[in-house]
């Protein structure tokens, strides 16, 4: 956690954010996540706090709740005292008053005594969007209301208010994702030194794991850690490497206080890159360049979503696989075929942060969004502020069933050489991710140096090679 008067500074400045919106009776509720069972009640998935309960709480404990009162800002935390039973299992825990003096609230109270202290004013409850089913159904109990409508009452001036406050990080915040990012670069630094032909990726996603618990804190979200990177969350590990493949870790570390890395890396098996694939790689990291000089402040994440994609049909013109005006291609969705997701998204205490709100609200402030394929997967395109951070992930895919069904539909034939594409389909996916922060004269890139050149990532790789070399 950090100090109590952080937590007290953020609840009083939405308290304002709500009266700017004309909010100004009534009370905020904020459940804390339950502990998840696996297979039965004892036996949980690791505990993860809600986000916006650690923002305004700070408290990563299942089984929490709060109430802040709009009109005093009195805040009530409602938290059970240890019994004899939590002292055996888990050793000596804070009392509830201990936990309401560690996030500044003005009082405690028992877990159980919040179902009455609710129903006293059920009409003047404003709650943020609901993601775990367990958390609609204690909603629709605490508030008297059907199941279907618990997510139709959620308040969106508090949706809006929580997001202005979250959006732009404080300087403890930055310190706390440049040191979850620092833990990434380590993360990705080890598998390019680690990746072996005949290697399970499993071995990989073991190592990574392994860096980020080390660090004190965790993963931030399920290793991508595969040799067929053209599916874009390939989760499974089963597969052995081989030379002349080539490899996709996608993964990042989250800090003890929850707040988030993610980094991606593309590299090649063996020691180096077939031409193919070091024509593409180069393309790939000229997307993010181009990204990278299209981003400012006030200017829309959209932008650089755009430049990323004509520099992708550009590179992949000089390679005979697109043809035509790069700006016309990208305006009718052409690229999508090899970049079909969207350039980025904002990071902080969730790894796609604020996400839960509704990427409408986080990546849009509500304006209209493209509903055609590759642009309707661009989950940030407002207008960047100061301190916002974002990731930039730009990749290129060769995906044979999305090709296959392009090619049958004679879809965007004017920009694309089928029979060209078809001579890739064996390359796989290459994606390149980065974390920035915005400032005041364009962005920053967070975390330690980590240079991802063609020249340096070879030169990774063959380093890995010596070394298994002179192991042998």
């Amino acid at each position: 956690m950090f100090e109590a008067q952080i937590y007290q500074r953020r609840r009083a400045a939405l308290i304002g954010g709500l009266a700017a919106r004309g909010c100004h009776e009534g009370r905020v509720l904020f459940l804390g996540n339950s502990e998840s069972p696996m297979n039965y009640a004892d036996n949980a998935y690791p505990f993860r706090q809600d986000s916006s309960f650690l923002y305004f709480f700070g408290l990563a404990r299942p089984g929490l709740a709060a109430c802040i009162e709009l009109g005093t800002g009195h805040t009530t935390l409602f938290a059970d005292d240890p019994s004899v039973d939590d002292l055996v299992w888990t050793g000596p825990q804070p009392a509830a008053a201990e936990l309401a003096a560690l996030t500044g609230a003005d009082e405690a109270r028992p877990r159980s005594a919040l179902a009455a202290f609710a129903g006293r004013t059920r009409s003047a409850i404003l709650y943020l969007p609901p993601y775990r089913a367990d958390t609609r159904y204690e909603l629709a109990e605490l508030l008297g209301i059907r199941l279907a409508d618990v997510e139709a009452q959620v308040s969106i001036p508090l949706v809006r208010a929580a997001l202005e406050l979250r959006e732009c990080k404080a300087p403890e915040e930055i310190a706390e994702i440049e040191t979850a990012v620092a833990t990434t670069v380590q993360m990705h630094r080890a598998a390019l030194a680690c990746a072996r032909p005949g290697m399970r990726e499993s071995e990989i996603a073991a190592r990574v794991t392994e860096i980020a618990l080390a660090s004190g804190g965790g993963l931030s979200f399920p290793v991508i850690a595969t040799t067929r990177g053209a599916t874009l969350h390939n989760h499974d590990h089963s597969r052995l490497l081989e030379a002349g493949d080539c490899f996709l870790l996608d993964c990042g570390a989250e800090t003890a206080r929850g707040y988030a890395g993610d980094l991606t890396t593309s590299f090649p098996v063996g020691p180096r890159f077939d031409d193919r694939r070091r024509a593409l790689y180069e393309i790939v990291l000229a997307m993010g360049q181009a990204a990278v000089a299209a981003i400012a402040p006030g200017r829309p994440f959209r932008d650089a979503h755009a430049a990323a994609a004509r520099a992708a049909v550009e590179g992949l013109a000089t390679l005979g696989l697109m043809r035509g005006e790069p700006e016309e291609a990208v305006e009718r969705g052409a690229h999508a075929l090899f970049f079909p997701h969207g350039l980025g998204h904002q990071i902080g205490l969730d790894v796609h942060d604020m996400e839960s709100y509704g990427e409408i609200w986080v990546g849009y402030d509500g304006a209209e969004r493209r509903s055609d394929f590759g642009w309707k997967s661009l989950r940030l395109a407002k207008p960047l502020k100061v301190g916002m951070v974002f990731s930039v992930e730009p990749g290129l895919y060769f995906i044979p069933g999305l090709v296959a069904r392009w090619k049958a539909e004679r879809k965007f034939e004017a920009f694309i050489d089928y029979a060209a594409v078809e001579n890739f389909l064996d390359v796989g996916g290459f994606r390149n991710e980065e974390d920035w922060i915005a400032t005041e004269t364009g962005a920053r890139r967070l975390g330690p140096d980590f240079d991802k050149s063609l020249a340096a990532i070879e030169a990774a790789r063959d380093e890995a090679a010596r070394s298994d070399a002179r192991e042998r």
